[in-house]
């Protein structure tokens, strides 16, 4: 038996620079409309860009505020979703 790989075929998937997993993931997926099943190799590449989008605009697509990993930020007062470097730049200036 013989393992055929199609051309397409993506054996890592990074997004924005980072992991996503736990809960958050379960509700990027279901707001993108992608079944949980899915590995992420299987994913389309207009499914992935459907899940960029979300991840950098949780808000508009009605992710609640508590959900979101920086809120009321120190500056601004604004709720925000922050990923891979963004989050150390901002707890960089959190600490100045």
């Amino acid at each position: 038996m013989s393992l055929v790989i199609p051309e397409k075929f993506q054996h890592i998937l990074r997004v924005l620079n980072t992991n996503i997993d736990g809960r958050y993931a379960h509700v990027v997926l279901r707001k993108a409309d992608i079944d949980l099943t899915n590995r992420a190799r299987e994913l389309t590449e207009d499914e992935v860009e459907g899940v960029i989008t979300i991840l950098q605009n949780p808000r508009q697509y009605k992710i609640p505020d508590w959900f979101l990993n920086r809120q009321k930020d120190v500056k601004d007062g604004k709720q925000s979703q922050v990923l891979a470097n963004g989050l150390d730049n901002k707890l960089r200036e959190d600490l100045e």
